[in-house]
């Protein structure tokens, strides 16, 4: 059996803050403190994908030459238009790839300057070096200096307060090299672009996991076609990085604001210390603090950890952008299951439209059916696939693509063709615990206990946010053997 691990520098990233809110108890304030932390999900994918987005390209090379890892020298511009220009010479899928991500890095380069400029802010030289490292397709020099300029601690965050104002087109950076180092060429560029190629023109895309936000992110500023508005929910609640999208995007769409930020942190803070509260003065009672959300009381301040927590905030920022911005088509990826994105929702290729139909479902049975039979057939291409199939990264993706859509499918009470695509999420990767504990708790919510645990038994993880929503189910059904089980949020 093989354990689902989290790998360095993978995952999504979140910053810390400090936010003082007032007390309804006390004049003097609480504080509440928001950990920064990492979170080992892969992507989540919407529905039914157009059958041009299912090419899985020329076979490539399934493992890495030995010796030092370097993308393949991409030619410059004058070389470009040779090639192309040279009758029955196409670039390779490294090719292009590689000249994407040299492009990319030099226009993440002068956008740190920029920014600084902007600020009055000097730019070491290592962020310099590292930029350099990217444009080079230097992935080890890349990689080394980059975990001199993040925080030992918190893999996601600037070693220190003067990278924090240009920290994300540097993580930006990174997070596209680290996805042109862990996908085969040709299946990144098809994954990028059914992302893409499913945006109607003016739509803004908010990516959410690693491949969901990077990939497309370095495409789209690399495309000469129309390029989106595009940002991640997963940092919303870092007001460095509104501070960085309204660098971007002010002009162009209503962005979020500091009392937008201080009231998401209100909101979540009153709510989760009354269910905190409830749980240490009912001990015996069913937990209401959700896995993944560490909350204690220390002094009379809230202290809050953890990746359920951080994503909560960023589900109401998420709900005040929509809100700021009601005339604005929204795509989404999904990292983390937030349900207040799904009323209305609509499928959108890969994605989701959030919002398309004004609250009401927007998924019909021949949705639904239509979905199923996707994930089943993109399941069977892509392990018929050796290049697909040779690689980790592309399973455990579209592993988590087909949970996100029978997500959507079971939240809107079409429960055959949600279980249809569970059951494929993981056919495509046995071992991913999230595709498991999800599957468990549907099949528990209607009664089938063994088979829950059958599913549940079967997991090794090593990630802590995933191995304890996978307890939680367990713990779950030895609370209620053989009856309906009270789904786990």
């Amino acid at each position: 059996m093989r354990a689902y691990t989290k790998t360095a520098g993978s995952g999504v990233y979140f910053s810390g803050a400090i936010v003082k809110l007032p007390d309804s108890s006390s004049s003097a304030g609480r504080k509440v403190v928001v950990a920064t932390v990492l979170v080992a999900v892969v992507l989540v994918l919407g529905v039914v994908l157009p059958s041009r987005f299912l090419s899985l390209g020329t076979a490539l090379p399934a493992t890495a030459p030995a010796g030092p890892t370097r993308y393949p020298a991409p030619p410059g511009t004058a070389a470009l238009a040779r090639l192309r220009a040279h009758a029955g010479r196409k670039l390779t899928a490294e090719q292009v790839v590689a000249t994407k991500l040299t492009r990319f890095a030099k226009k993440h380069r002068a956008l740190v300057h920029r920014i600084a400029d902007h600020y009055h802010l000097a730019v070491p030289s290592d962020v310099d070096r590292f930029f350099a490292a990217v444009e080079a397709g230097n992935w080890e020099e890349a990689e080394r200096i980059y975990k001199t300029l993040r925080d030992g601690e918190y893999n996601g965050s600037p070693r220190s307060a003067d990278l924090r104002k240009f920290w994300r087109p540097i993580l930006e950076a990174y997070g596209a090299a680290e996805e042109v180092h862990s996908w085969p060429a040709q299946q990144l560029l098809d994954y990028g672009n059914s992302v893409l190629g499913s945006l109607r023109p003016g739509m803004v895309y908010v990516g959410g996991t690693d491949p969901g936000c990077f990939i497309p992110t370095m495409l789209n500023e690399t495309t000469d076609g129309e390029q989106h508005i595009v940002f991640t929910q997963n940092a919303l609640a870092d007001s460095s990085y509104i501070d960085y999208v309204n660098f971007l995007y002010g002009d162009q769409v209503n962005i979020l604001t500091a009392d937008d930020n201080k009231s998401a942190f209100d909101q979540y803070s009153a709510d989760a210390k009354k269910r905190l509260e409830h749980d240490q003065q009912f001990p015996d009672e069913p937990k209401q603090i959700l896995p993944g959300e560490d909350l204690q009381m220390v002094n009379g301040s809230l202290i809050i950890h953890g990746v359920t927590a951080v994503m909560a905030i960023n589900e109401v920022l998420l709900q005040d952008f929509l809100q700021k911005n009601p005339d604005l088509s929204v795509a989404m990826e999904e990292s983390y299951p937030l349900k207040s994105t799904y009323a209305g929702a609509a499928p959108l290729g890969p994605i989701m439209e959030l919002g398309a139909n004004d609250g009401a479902s927007a998924i019909t049975a021949d949705t639904a059916a239509q979905t199923a039979g996707y994930w089943d057939s993109a399941a069977q291409n892509l392990l018929s696939n050796p290049e697909a199939a040779a690689s980790d990264t592309v399973l455990k993706t579209y592993s988590h693509e087909a949970v996100a859509a029978g997500n959507l499918l079971a939240n809107n009470n079409y429960s055959d063709a949600a279980e249809q695509t569970y059951q494929t999420a993981l056919d495509l990767w046995p071992d991913n615990p999230e595709a498991a504990y999800t599957f468990a708790r549907f099949l528990a919510g209607q009664g089938r206990m063994d088979e829950a645990r059958e599913i549940l038994d079967t997991i090794v993880t090593d990630d802590p946010v995933q191995a304890a929503a996978v307890e939680a189910v367990r713990g779950t059904l030895k609370a209620a053997p053989g009856q309906p089980s009270r789904a786990v949020p």
